[in-house]
């Protein structure tokens, strides 16, 4: 089947239209965030999946145009797995002439090697890589530390915490790691996978798969995704109206004592004694 020039000219037409629209979302993560400021320092932690291709591309994007000025490195953690072509990233960042570096950490055999077989690796394996990256971030003198999760992501995150650990919460577009040392910026928190997924194929993004932990179906995270999946399909707004619903908290309306002050309510309760049931001494 033969391309025409119509056949061009659409083409060229929806990647403008996607570009503008990631361009826009990325801008207003930034703002209503205060993610990026005027002189910092962000290191781009790159994969080589399609997520992480994108959010240095539109980057780099406003980067050019941006009111202020801040300084990008692109870098990749190579955690040794076996047949990891080693050679793509260094070439696709040479090609785009963005400042990068390769942090070689072989975690690969350390999670191989804890982890029984059959036993999901993310959870070590996240740590890790997070430990890796921060370390050099704060070594190197980089402030931010931008991270490709996407509204989707997010929103998965909170279903996980949710039915498998019992707890309101989500990944937040920024914060500050435990120990003090890094801020984390998700520049795409406004983004949709789909839409993400797009651009990668209309921009032919070397992507380079996971074979570590991504091809392990029994994942929460894989089940959770399944069902958002179904979601989708049968009501499409549902994904972002529950994004929504993390932007716009009522603590009064839910019951979390150490976050709404429910004992003030009603009066001074001081002095009315303690209402634990004795247990039962048989």
């Amino acid at each position: 089947m033969s391309v025409t020039a119509e056949d061009v000219r659409r083409d060229a037409h929806e990647h403008n239209k996607l570009a503008k629209r990631l361009r826009r979302q990325v801008g207003q993560a930034i703002m209503d965030y205060n993610m990026i400021a005027d002189g910092d320092r962000v290191m781009v932690c790159l994969s080589g999946g399609k997520d992480s291709y994108t959010m240095l591309d539109v980057l780099m994007q406003l980067q050019a145009k941006a009111p202020v000025k801040f300084e990008l490195l692109a870098v990749n953690l190579d955690q040794k797995q076996p047949g990891f072509p080693e050679h793509i990233l260094p070439e696709y960042l040479r090609g785009l002439g963005v400042p990068f570096h390769i942090i070689e950490q072989d975690t690969y055999s350390v999670v191989k090697r804890v982890i029984p077989e059959g036993k999901t690796m993310c959870s070590l394996c996240s740590r890790m890589r997070r430990g890796a990256l921060y370390t050099y971030a704060h070594e190197h003198g980089y402030n931010k530390i931008a991270l490709g999760h996407h509204k989707d992501d997010i929103v998965a995150t909170f279903f996980l915490n949710l039915f498998h650990g019992g707890k309101l919460s989500a990944m937040p577009p920024k914060l500050q790691s435990d120990d003090g040392r890094n801020v984390v910026i998700r520049p795409l928190a406004y983004c949709r996978e789909r839409d993400i997924a797009r651009y990668a194929e209309l921009k032919q993004f070397p992507i380079i798969p996971c074979n570590l932990c991504g091809s392990q179906e029994q994942l929460q995270r894989k089940q959770v995704r399944r069902m958002m999946d179904a979601w989708e399909k049968e009501h499409p707004a549902r994904i972002e109206q529950v994004f929504a619903a993390l932007t716009n908290v009522a603590p009064s309306q839910l019951a979390d004592p150490k976050l709404f002050d429910f004992a003030s309510l009603g009066g001074d309760v001081r002095g009315a004694g303690d209402w634990l049931m004795p247990e039962r001494m048989d």
